[in-house]
């Protein structure tokens, strides 16, 4: 998955940063959903947090109650 944005110098500020937040929450429900589907195949959540680079204690605290 890849993430441009086209900008032209018309675009405003607001709705450059409004284009980047709808992106950043799109990225945080896939993320989330990978999570999900990796531990239900047996990942452990240091094998993920070395993929996504976090650790396993930063991925338990977000993910653990729904993962």
């Amino acid at each position: 998955m890849e993430t441009t944005f086209d900008f032209s110098d018309d675009d405003s500020p607001i709705d450059r940063l409004a284009a980047i937040a709808h992106a950043k929450a799109d990225i945080a429900r896939q993320e989330a959903a990978a999570v999900r589907h990796a531990r239900l195949q047996g990942m452990s959540w240091a094998e993920i947090g070395m993929v996504l680079g976090v650790s396993k204690q930063a991925l338990h605290k977000r993910f653990g109650r729904t993962a």
